[in-house]
């Protein structure tokens, strides 16, 4: 039977049952039995990961690794198994590096079916009885209670003050009433007052409902889907590479095409002819690069884990610097996820609480910022007890901070009065006799107390119940005066426009004998005041908002609670967008996404910045609407249901305190502090990796150019090889570990100050392929240079040879030096503020000593001894090409840095 696409919600118990085939009084054992053989367990499909076999090879299919591994075959085949073992092995380690530091299982399914796997307590054979929540199914009659994890998506039949948190499916912070009304067809996911969502938990009172969904077909499960379907997008960095190796086996194809044809002219025979293809492709293609670029960003990660963001998957930590969106969720990541009373309204005047969250530190202040206590108001101190007292939650102290034991609008009431010295020891001479349990169809609570003189009626609850039961007020003075509904209306519209969730406070005056209580009680009330919460805003998170308006990057809240609290939470963070007319950020809601074309959609999620009320589905396709505006998107969540957004997003960031396994496993990034400040340093982090990639770029390719242009001298010329291929590929891979050096460089001023990169701009750009050219003529010349000098001084081949590749080696040693920065000279930046590189030109010059003056190197390597003159010579040459690169730089200055406002 499938149960997927019907609207429960909008269906009666009494026509819910009938569909389901079932009754008030459950399924029997032998009927339940049938239906899960019939429909499967109630657990989410296991997801099928990609196998280690297949990431390994993956590894191997790189444009440029192929080209090595052609490269090394024709070597097989031409007799020259030394070169061609040293090619494999390079190739070989490159893969492990890579495989090894990518290699993951996918997660998020499996998280998602242990979120669902608890023990349900259901109604079979007309008895209740404990299951495993796996062997439930449709038509079951589910009783809930506080604690319990909902096991299965449940229309409600019968329900008692019944409050489920669901943020982790809708993002609303507070718990959720429930009760057993029909609603419209159109309603959204989070005002579905009468169902009751698979792993969600309930956070007081009890209910019964029957299973309309289990496993895939829950909300969850949809969810499950989503995810299984979004597969993770190519990230900028991998594009950029990607685009650059093309470039590179493109170009070193033509020479290496045009070097055949050249020798085939020339009547050259075939097997030096290609001797010197394979010396082109070894000699042009950067075999470091892989494993640099792996290497830079494993750096990265352990930088990133420092400033407590944890990197789940290595190109993050470059995207972080491409980012030009953050969409993040609301509750716990912008927010503090604690309400807290900020406003009081008793006696005509208006309190402030100060202090955030469920923490006692906390100050009672007049408009004036004036402190005081609530004996300065007998309404205040009215107010301020009627909130403790009629009231079932309990705070407790643990090691991680407080925990709430029932609803956290109570806990904030609680709260409250502690701030102002009402705690429960101030109040213990007020015990309590009976209660009303809050109801959906009462709106209300209320609790007798025993007071000294008499006993006490206090009520909380919505305001438009309780003012219609109210007959006066009581003044500050203690005195009963007239009630000005009017008043307090204007009161509840000005704190509901700031996001506030307001409350209702009353009492009423009961002879001293009663110790019970009715709904007929709750009359002839006399008004205490208003009480208004909010979840309010991350201080830390106000300055990270900040920080990334300044670095060109759009913040965007994208949360399932209410459209009035979303805005005015962003108003407070500072965000910027779209705005009302009297001025207020525009909160969109799901339903009015839910009408937008394609092309409306990537519209307004541009040009708004809060979209409230908002469904798993279209979190996902605002995604990917601001991507199809060529944005890089950064995700941000914590809940069930962030998760097939988190893995849309070009990277998704999870918190890892708060967060579910759902988010973390389907994320990029984990918050190990759960501070949306860690993103804004997260992006600092990923611009200074990527400059200093590009710094290894830009130092590398000229090696590899002007190895190539050698060859292709040399062809010209007609001469011998001036350098082989196992002589350049230790060239390259000595030159890519000192290269390395680069990435510990500082990260240079006004890093946060500059626009993001286009997405689909290249590493390569036109002002750095000319950088290139230009070094790899001078390297090149230069190499060619000494080698034809040196035969001509009659040196043997081999001394030519080793001339020329140590040429090669300390002019890349003198660009080096250049390279610490592509704008800002090495005055600017400080000679010795990166101790790496020259540690690193030591090293570099150690190991050519040993490679020139080594029997088993100049063996292995075909070098041989040369003349200490030599050295001199070079030195100077790599010390030019130092010169004239800081020149460049100091007549070319890089403009002022100058702080952008959005």
């Amino acid at each position: 039977m499938s149960t997927t696409q019907t609207p429960w919600h909008s269906l009666s118990a009494e026509k819910t049952l009938d569909t389901v085939q079932s009754s008030a009084s459950g399924l029997s054992s032998s009927e339940a039995e049938k239906r899960l053989e019939r429909d499967g367990p109630n657990a989410l499909s296991e997801g099928r990961g990609v196998s280690w076999v297949r990431k390994l090879l993956e590894q191997f299919i790189e444009p440029l690794v192929v080209v090595l591994l052609g490269a090394a075959g024709l070597s097989v085949f031409l007799g020259d198994y030394v070169d061609a073992g040293v090619i494999f092995a390079v190739v070989l380690l490159n893969g492990l590096i890579g495989f090894f530091q990518e290699y993951r299982a996918e997660q998020s399914i499996a998280a998602l079916s242990k979120a669902i796997l608890t023990e349900a307590t259901v109604l079979r054979d007309d008895q209740l009885q404990r299951i495993p929540s796996e062997r439930l199914v449709v038509g079951d009659i589910v009783a809930l209670q506080s604690g319990d994890t909902v096991p299965a998506d449940l229309r409600l039949l019968e329900v008692r003050d019944l409050k489920v948190e669901e943020a982790g499916l809708t993002g609303e912070s507070v718990p959720s009433a429930k009760n057993e009304a029909v609603l419209p067809a159109d309603t959204g996911i989070g005002d579905r007052e009468n169902m009751a969502f698979a792993g969600s938990s309930v956070t007081y009172g009890v209910a019964r409902g029957v299973v309309v969904a289990v496993g895939d077909t829950t909300e969850m499960g949809r969810i499950a889907d989503l995810m299984a379907s979004t597969k993770a997008l190519e990230t900028p960095l991998t594009r950029r590479i990607a685009q650059l190796s093309r470039l590179l086996v493109w170009v070193i194809l033509g020479l290496a095409g045009a070097l055949l044809i050249v020798q085939w002219l020339r009547g050259i025979s075939p097997v030096e002819t290609f001797n010197t293809a394979i010396a082109l492709a070894v000699g042009a293609i950067p075999e470091g690069l892989p494993a640099a670029v792996t290497i830079v960003l494993a750096v990265g990660v352990s930088s990133m884990a420092k400033r407590g963001a944890l990197i789940r998957r290595l190109p993050a930590v470059e995207t972080l610097g491409s980012t030009t969106v953050i969409c993040s969720d609301k509750t716990g990541t912008l927010t503090e996820n604690q309400m807290t009373v900020t406003t009081i309204t008793a006696g005509g005047e208006t309190f402030h609480l100060t202090g955030v969250g469920f923490s006692a530190k906390g100050e009672l202040l007049r408009e004036d910022q004036s402190k005081v206590t609530p004996d300065v108001s007998a309404a205040l101190f009215e107010a301020l007890t009627c909130g403790a007292l009629c009231n079932d939650t309990r705070l407790v102290e643990t090691d991680e901070g407080h925990k709430v034991e029932g609803d956290p609008t109570e806990a904030a009431l609680t709260v409250a009065a502690g701030k102002a010295g009402l705690g429960a020891q101030k109040l213990a001479d007020r015990p309590r006799r009976d209660a009303l349990p809050f109801e959906s169809a009462h709106m209300y609570m209320g609790s007798l107390h025993q007071t000294p003189g008499d006993a006490v009626l206090y009520v909380k609850g919505s305001t438009d119940t309780l003012l219609g039961r109210c007959v006066d007020r009581l003044s500050a003075g203690g005195a009963s005066e007239p009630l000005d509904v009017a008043a307090v209306q204007r009161d509840v519209h000005d704190m509901a426009s700031r996001g506030l969730r307001v409350l209702a406070m009353a009492r009423r005056t009961m002879p001293a004998d009663r110790t019970t209580l009715s709904h007929d009680d709750v009359r002839d009330l006399t008004f205490l005041g208003l009480v208004g919460m909010i979840d309010p805003p991350r201080e830390e998170a106000k300055r990270a908002v900040l920080a990334c308006l300044q670095a060109g990057i759009m913040v965007k809240m994208i949360t399932g609670d209410h459209a009035i609290t979303a805005a005015a939470i962003a108003m407070e963070l500072g965000l910027e967008g779209e705005r009302t007319e009297d001025g207020r950020l525009r909160a969109l809601t799901g339903a009015e996404l839910a009408t937008r074309s394609e092309e409306e959609l990537a519209e307004v999620a541009n040009s708004a910045s809060v979209f409230a009320r908002v469904a798993p589905e279209q979190k996902l396709s605002l995604v990917r609407a601001l991507q199809s505006r060529g944005h890089v998107v950064a995700m941000t969540g914590d809940g069930v249901n962030d998760a097939p957004a988190l893995k849309q997003a070009d990277i998704g960031v999870a918190m890892g305190k708060n967060g579910t396994d759902v988010a973390r496993s389907a994320s990029s990034m984990i918050l190990t502090d759960d501070n949306f400040a860690t993103i804004a340093a997260a992006v600092e982090e990923g611009r200074g990796i990527y400059d200093n990639l590009v710094k290894f770029i830009a130092w590398t390719l000229p090696t590899n150019g002007g190895e190539g242009l050698v060859l292709l001298a040399a062809v010209v010329f007609g001469t011998t090889l001036p350098v082989l291929p196992v002589q350049l590929l230790w060239v390259n891979l000595a030159t890519a570990l000192l290269g390395t050096a680069l990435i510990f460089e500082p990260r240079e001023p006004g890093l946060m100050q500059r626009a993001p990169r286009p997405a689909h701009a290249p590493i390569l750009d036109g002002a750095l392929a000319v950088r290139t050219a230009l070094v790899s003529l001078a390297v090149g010349g230069a190499a060619f240079g000494c080698f034809w000098w040196a035969k001509s001084t009659g040196a043997s081949v081999e001394a030519s040879r080793t001339i020329a590749l140590n040429t090669i080696v300390v002019v890349e040693v003198g660009y080096l030096f250049a390279c610490r920065s592509l704008t800002f000279t090495s005055n600017t930046i400080g000679f010795f503020t990166n101790k790496s590189v020259w540690l690193g030109a030591i090293a570099m010059f150690l190991l050519q000593l040993g490679m020139t003056y080594i029997p088993l190197m100049n063996s292995l390597f075909h070098t041989a001894p040369i003349e200490p003159w030599w050295w001199a010579t070079m030195t100077a040459i790599g010390f030019a090409v130092f010169l004239l690169a800081e020149l460049k730089k100091a007549l070319l200055k890089p403009e002022p840095v100058t702080i952008k406002t959005r």
